[in-house]
């Protein structure tokens, strides 16, 4: 018999998250400033609040000021704080920093974890992420075009980003480029910390984006002879494929888990306005296609929600759960679309004003199906992996 008992100790924790985002987050969703996220003053003194209980950094182990609580706790954490767009940053784990701290924790120096993962840890500093080009495809990084050349005692980065979410304010970069051209396309890249003060770091605009945004925008970024330490490498040389695939990985199941937690305050929302809402003499709960809708996504949120799991029980164990997260990439983007959707028909006009976070979510939702790897390339990923398992077998 399989156990889907939760720990005394993380109900514990779900209770608190879900009484701290009563209490504190949904009151200030108002105050949410698109592309800047909430005043400085109240984020702080929420995100102090969130200490307090104990909440911080679910995605860190204690030893660096996290929960320390795997990735169950962290999918049980994450599906909570997804309700609200302004949850993540004040539970200290939104992205890019999330992923930028993990992959810290896993490739940096010692030197570099005190400079730069224990601000990020802290929430003291913001960080942001410089993989994607748009000269080439995001979904194939091994074509990046940046490079970083070998000057003596430094790296010279030249080349050009966009969506480098988070840069505006950030303190510094995780720079995806070229130091090998004439290495195999999986060992051409490295990845270098780059401070955003570095002369040669140069944002040139914040690209305006359908969804919701993000505090410190999604921007374009040129590299000019930006110049720093050899010793700001990340890892080894060459390494810098693999430690993307490091990050993105987690990073991925992150915002599964997050979308769960939209969609699941979608659907509540969904079922309370069903039964409030009268229309030609009933409620619309009465109506047959309202009911399929709520039977639908009641089934599709728990699939995903269990998928999220089964790929989270899997990484705590040890196990490669690619496929896993795969799955849940493009099937919960898509879980979270349709499911976002279908409330904001039961809501009508009311769902598509801004006085519910339903529009909100319907616009991020719809990003979802294209960063950290376009749903194409993941349902391609999963059915490879399987039909090499088959051509094994046969």
């Amino acid at each position: 018999m399989i156990d889907f008992s939760i720990s005394p100790e993380l109900e514990a924790v779900q209770q608190r998250a879900t009484k701290f985002m009563d209490e504190f987050v949904y009151p200030n969703e108002n105050k949410l400033i698109e592309d800047e996220g909430l005043p400085g003053d109240l984020e702080r003194e929420l995100q102090e609040k969130v200490k307090a209980l104990g909440l911080w950094a679910p995605h860190l182990p204690r030893e660096w000021g996290g929960m320390g609580i795997g990735f169950i706790g962290q999918a049980l954490v994450n599906e909570i704080a997804g309700r609200s767009v302004i949850a993540p940053r004040l539970f200290g784990n939104a992205a890019p920093d999330a992923g930028n701290a993990e992959l810290l924790l896993i490739a940096a120096t010692p030197e570099q974890k005190e400079k730069y993962l224990r601000p990020l840890a802290t929430g003291e500093v913001r960080s942001c992420f410089a993989m994607t080009e748009p000269e080439v495809s995001g979904s194939d990084p091994t074509g990046l075009r940046t490079t970083a050349t070998r000057d003596g005692g430094d790296w010279v980065i030249n080349g050009h980003k966009w969506f480098t979410s988070g840069a505006i304010g950030s303190a510094f970069a995780i720079v995806m480029a070229v130091t090998n051209p004439a290495a195999d396309a999986h060992h051409r890249a490295s990845m270098i910390l780059v401070p955003t003060d570095t002369p040669g770091f140069n944002i040139l605009r914040n690209i305006p984006v359908m969804g919701s945004g993000g505090v410190g925008g999604h921007c374009e970024v040129r590299f000019e002879n930006c110049r720093v330490p050899v010793t700001n490498l990340l890892g080894e040389a060459g390494q810098g494929f693999k430690l993307a695939q490091a990050r993105l990985g987690p990073g991925r199941i992150q915002h599964c888990m997050r979308w769960i937690g939209a969609a699941q305050r979608s659907f509540d929302m969904m079922c309370a306005y069903a039964l409030e809402r009268q229309s030609f003499g009933e409620p619309l709960a009465k109506k047959q296609t309202v009911q399929n809708w709520i039977a639908d996504s009641a089934a599709e949120i728990n699939a995903a929600r269990l998928m999220t799991l089964q790929a989270a029980w899997k990484l705590d164990r040890g196990d490669d759960a690619r496929i896993e997260i795969s799955l849940i990439k493009f099937f919960g983007a898509r879980v979270l679309h349709d499911v976002v959707d279908r409330a904001i028909q039961v809501h009508g006009a009311l769902g598509y004003s801004k006085d519910t976070p339903l529009e909100m979510f319907y616009r991020d939702a719809r990003a979802a199906r294209i960063y950290d790897g376009p749903d194409e390339v993941h349902r391609q990923v999963v059915a490879q992996r399987i039909l090499k398992t088959y051509a094994r077998e046969n």
